[in-house]
């Protein structure tokens, strides 16, 4: 692994894709009025040149991005993600303990709802989205969960776990209380699996989880 900066780290690169694990705090395009604020896109293209963006990841959420390094690799990977063919696996640490070891969120969502931009539950006009939820650790009063989100709608995973009664830790615009464990919502992007646009090779790509993640894990088993 090369590190583009003090944050950003390349996992993997060649001439059609190139694969980043994306520190919290850093919007993948310009954020908001200021225009000289760095933004992930710009940094990458500072280093290796043209980059297409295919996906994003909210700015507070860490891991996995594949961006595509070619128009013909563009073309490839956006229709992976448009039939669903990508596989994104999150980890998220949520307050309380679920009753089931395995769960699946349908609620239907509606996206970009009001001045703070939420996805709200919306069984009239919301689309259809579905995510998969699995407990891969119990603590005392809070839960690592791995969230597999079948569809690609935006804060989707922080909404499905609102509405299963799980918020993500730290996630107040979506139901969480403040607290002092982490600065921002619990959900780091683990893992990204991904057909290669050149060699049709399956490959899965996976980030390693950030210093404030990982801290509040090692925290918490310290409590069962």
């Amino acid at each position: 692994m090369d590190t583009l900066d003090k944050q950003t780290t390349l996992l993997y690169e060649d001439a059609e894709i190139q694969i980043v694990n994306k520190p919290a705090g850093l919007p993948v395009l310009p954020d908001g009025w200021d225009k000289d604020a760095p933004y992930l896109v710009r940094l990458l293209e500072e280093q290796s040149g043209k980059l297409w963006v295919v996906h994003r990841l909210d700015k507070i959420t860490s891991g996995v991005m594949v961006f595509a390094r070619t128009a013909e690799a563009h073309r490839s990977l956006n229709i992976q993600f448009e039939q669903h063919e990508v596989k994104k696996i999150y980890h998220a640490i949520v307050k309380g303990n679920p009753g089931w070891d395995k769960h699946i969120a349908r609620h239907r969502l509606r996206v970009d709802v009001g001045h703070k931009h939420r996805t709200l539950v919306d069984n009239g006009m919301g689309k259809p989205s579905e995510t998969f939820f699995r407990v891969l650790e119990r603590f005392n009063g809070f839960s690592l969960l791995e969230a597999v989100p079948a569809t690609g709608r935006t804060h989707q995973v922080r909404a499905h776990a609102s509405a299963i009664g799980y918020p993500l830790l730290g996630d107040t615009l979506y139901g969480a209380v403040d607290t002092s464990l982490i600065n921002r919502p619990a959900l780091h992007a683990y893992s990204l699996t991904i057909n290669h646009p050149a060699r049709l090779e399956q490959l899965t790509f996976v980030a390693p989880t950030p210093d404030d993640f990982r801290s509040v894990v090692e925290q918490l088993r310290l409590l069962k």
